[in-house]
């Protein structure tokens, strides 16, 4: 599982992205919708996910990704495949119940645990009720490539027509349109 942002020439990035972001790569949370076979969307928020998603746990997930600096953020990455967990409320309760127990999700982003601690808090969570079901690296790694290729075409053919002329033709972007 280590090597899993190396297989995926994924990044975590700090809040939400255009799918997948000029600089390669989206939130926690946008990846983990992707990566279970969802159509990316944004996310702002864990109420933003699929109901599948546990809430408390992708609550904790976002904060954590986004009190993280860029190299630590990585640590995620193997928590990408796991946040499809949702349970009953009662299990959910459970969840976030032991969450607040450890930190207070709603004290201002400066008042950030260290992502180690972090990190041990949302292994607690994922222990507690239903597991995400397993996905392999191979279904991921596909899923996210397919992805990132729906978007590029969709941003392609966003391109106004005298720029994609001018790309067919092979002319540099800074040629000036004839009028």
């Amino acid at each position: 599982m280590d090597s899993f942002d190396h297989i995926l020439n994924w990044s975590l990035k700090r809040g939400s992205h255009p799918f997948p972001g000029p600089d390669g790569g989206t939130c926690i949370n946008e990846a983990a919708v992707v990566a279970c076979g969802f159509p990316y969307r944004p996310v702002k928020s864990p109420l933003d996910l699929p109901e599948c998603f546990s809430r408390p746990i992708c609550r904790l997930a976002l904060r954590l990704n986004d009190e993280a600096g860029e190299a630590d953020r990585q640590r995620l990455m193997p928590f990408v495949n796991r946040l499809a967990c949702a349970d009953s409320p009662e299990v959910e309760a459970r969840r976030a119940a032991y969450i607040r127990a450890h930190i207070d999700l709603d004290a201002p982003l400066a008042n950030c645990v260290p992502l180690g601690e972090g990190i041990r808090i949302l292994e607690g969570a994922l222990a507690i009720g239903r597991q995400a079901d397993p996905l392999g690296l191979d279904e991921v790694a596909g899923r996210m490539r397919a992805a990132r290729g729906e978007a590029e075409r969709s941003r392609a053919s966003a391109r106004p027509l005298g720029a994609k002329l001018k790309a067919w033709l092979g002319l540099p972007r800074e040629v000036e349109e004839v009028g």
